[in-house]
């Protein structure tokens, strides 16, 4: 998952027109992704995209985190860092997986 500033708009992946004053999350486990520009997504993903102030994406980011894929302990150098649970209460239902 990931917090960016918004794209004005994605063609064929790649940026075009900037970027806006908005920022939006970008979560794959949820079923999106990153070279989707924000009008190609379903409804459920757009909610979860924003776009965002940059202080109320920080928030969002980690209520999406909590809610989403349960808390994760803070990284320490020389440990590894434990992945998420399955996702299941989140937008993609399964955490965006095919199994």
């Amino acid at each position: 998952m990931v917090l960016r500033r918004q794209p004005a708009r994605i063609v064929e992946g790649r940026v075009q027109g900037g970027y806006t004053d908005a920022w939006e999350l970008v979560c794959c486990d949820c079923g999106d992704h990153p070279d989707l520009d924000h009008r190609d997504v379903s409804p459920e993903l757009k909610r979860v995209r924003g776009p965002y102030p940059f202080a109320a994406g920080v928030a969002a980011y980690g209520e999406h985190v909590n809610l989403c894929h349960g808390r994760q302990p803070a990284h320490r150098p020389g440990r590894p860092v434990r992945d998420a649970d399955d996702g299941s209460a989140c937008v993609g239902g399964n955490g965006g997986r095919d199994d």
